[in-house]
């Protein structure tokens, strides 16, 4: 798993919603919980992502999941619980 965790393709999609997450958290507890007809910079952001995301899980899963399908699927399952944690601010608060 070690040799297959340091592709980009792993890493990336576990490492950009985990930092979606951070700014999400830093985002409300700055601004606290505005809603604006403005989505704003933030709203943007995560609509992009929302599109990035199942394509490179998508793209990891078809490239390593012939050759390795043990870790492989260790790694997406990580990939799927980092994807969820900013979804689930998002839709839990209804930003």
């Amino acid at each position: 798993m070690n040799s297959i965790i340091k592709k980009p393709s792993a890493w990336i999609p576990i490492a950009i919603p985990l930092i979606f997450f951070a700014y999400l958290v830093i985002c409300i507890s700055i601004f606290g919980i505005v809603r604006n007809e403005d989505e704003g910079t933030a709203a943007h952001l995560f609509q992009l992502w929302l599109v990035f995301e199942p394509l490179a899980v998508g793209f990891f899963a078809v490239k390593w999941l012939p050759r390795a399908p043990k870790q492989v699927l260790f790694i997406l399952a990580l990939q799927i619980v980092a994807a969820l944690l900013p979804m689930s601010i998002v839709f839990s608060l209804k930003l």
